[in-house]
């Protein structure tokens, strides 16, 4: 499943993303393997949470890498 954030970046599986900064979790990249109705899952490529894997919902998305 695929969706559009902010009209011309698309979501989708293999797509890399920036995630914002929360708490004390710096800005990351992440790569999403799934898109789901209200968020994201897929595996942080770096920073604290690196190699783990999460469901972050769409506000937390500052852009699409690639």
């Amino acid at each position: 499943m695929a969706r559009e954030l902010n009209d011309q970046q698309k979501l989708a599986p293999g797509v890399r993303i920036v995630i914002r900064a929360i708490d004390d979790i710096p800005e990351h990249m992440f790569k999403i393997d799934e898109v789901y109705e209200d968020c994201v899952g897929g595996y942080s490529l770096n920073g604290p949470l690196a190699g783990e894997y999460g469901e972050p919902e769409f506000d937390l998305i500052l852009r699409v890498v690639d």
